[in-house]
């Protein structure tokens, strides 16, 4: 396997989907529940897993938590926190998992996964779908945007 072009365009901060463009408050993806100072935190759409959200990270353009000086770090894993811990408040999980990964889109951002009693398969890798997954219904996702952005204080804009 190659990786393709692109990835190393981006992965060089060129055409970066995460860095181009303004903050919507929404996107066909998510909505945002949490607005900080170097990371804004979305809600995802795609009905995978109650309360799976994405931290991005919004300050210069990296792809690796390695590239952040000392100050940059604190402030990208502070803010992961409080978004964790939002999660935590609003669904109780019985687990959350933290994944940096970035090989589709080489930007830094955090998926974090809340993992349930119930979840399918409860180790590792979580079962996302192969071939992606419809929305959940409107009124489960406005109802769980509500409520994290409550516990995040977050008002859109």
């Amino acid at each position: 396997m190659e990786w393709p072009s692109s990835f190393y365009e981006i992965r060089n901060g060129v055409g970066c989907p995460m860095c181009t463009g303004e903050r919507p408050d929404e996107t066909p993806h998510g909505a945002r529940f949490f607005l900080g100072k170097v990371t804004d935190a979305h809600l995802r759409r795609a009905d995978i897993q109650r309360g799976l959200s994405i931290v991005m990270w919004r300050g210069r353009h990296v792809a690796e938590p390695t590239e952040l000086d000392p100050d940059e770090a604190a402030s990208f894993w502070r803010e992961l926190l409080v978004v964790g811990r939002a999660i935590e408040a609003t669904f109780k999980p019985i687990k959350l998992n933290y994944n940096l990964l970035g090989n589709e889109v080489p930007h830094l951002h955090a998926h974090v996964v809340p993992r349930y009693a119930h979840d399918p398969r409860p180790g590792w890798p979580f079962p996302f779908p192969e071939d992606g997954a419809r929305d959940m219904p409107e009124d489960r996702f406005r109802s769980d945007l509500g409520a994290l952005r409550g516990t995040t204080g977050y008002r859109a804009r």
